[in-house]
């Protein structure tokens, strides 16, 4: 859907590729940093559009799907050829680009990356993740905490970064958590869009997969919801540092104050 009147530099296509998986609070806090939405859901039968040109951001989040190809060679839905495309475009013409966990696989498999059923089985719940020093340096990620709360729901993982690609924030079962790609894409391997309803629906589709891993649900939920303030709370302003750059300015690396520098080339 695309929001009528909004003007061409504010405008963030949204790739939904889970009806279970909607933008959730990353909406609110993206449109709070200034940019607007076009949500296309290919799940419903919605067209990805060829180019990205008009769009100031691509957003890409989760979903069930796997992004490698399965034994036959058949990608996890037939949108995704086209999906890679464009996350190769956004790299290329510096379009700045937040992937979330499929998303961020997707990311990583479109630029030569390798992705695979996790050695160390699912990754459910609230979890912390550790920033790497190297993230002192990043525009977004220099202000997030040494282990921030994070909500976690997958069963892949990304084993084998794209070259050049530099790791932002890992974990001990889980290397890669967070990663930039050129210098405008970021891939998350959680998720920070999540509310209590989003999680909960992935936990009553997902029951036996909790109850194989020793996983309470009503316990894990009320964790969720326990940790919903401290996850706004680093991560609104880290969706509102992207935003930032995605409108042309950069974020200052203490506090995300912003100051206009042309950290992007033409797109």
């Amino acid at each position: 859907m695309t929001i009528d009147g909004a003007p061409r530099g504010t405008l963030a296509l949204v790739v939904e590729n889970d009806p279970s998986d909607g933008p959730g609070r990353l909406a609110d806090w993206l449109v709070a940093g200034g940019l607007r939405l076009q949500v296309v859901r290919p799940h419903a039968g919605d067209a990805l559009p060829e180019t990205l040109d008009g769009f100031a951001a691509l957003v890409v989040l989760g979903g069930e799907q796997d992004a490698f190809p399965d034994a036959e060679g058949e990608r996890g839905a037939p949108w995704f050829d086209q999906l890679d495309g464009l996350l190769r475009k956004a790299v290329r013409h510096r379009v700045p680009t937040l992937a979330l966990c499929l998303g961020a696989q997707l990311l990583a498999h479109a630029h030569g990356g390798t992705v695979e059923r996790s050695s160390a089985g699912p990754e459910i719940g609230v979890k912390l993740v550790a920033r790497r020093d190297v993230a002192d340096n990043d525009p977004i990620f220099a202000a997030v905490p040494f282990a921030p709360d994070v909500f976690q729901w997958h069963r892949d993982e990304i084993v084998e970064l794209p070259m050049h690609a530099t790791l932002l924030a890992a974990s001990t079962h889980y290397p890669v958590q967070a990663y930039r790609l050129g210098t405008a894409a970021w891939g998350l391997q959680f998720h920070i869009e999540c509310d209590l309803p989003m999680f909960a629906t992935w936990a009553m589709e997902g029951v036996n997969t909790l109850i194989e891993l020793g996983i309470d649900p009503v316990e894990m939920l009320e964790g969720v919801e326990a940790a919903l303030p401290d996850v706004e709370e680093i991560w609104k302003p880290f969706a509102e540092r992207f935003a930032a750059v995605a409108l042309g300015r950069t974020p200052h690396a203490g506090e995300g104050g912003l100051r206009s520098l042309p950290l992007l080339g033409p797109r």
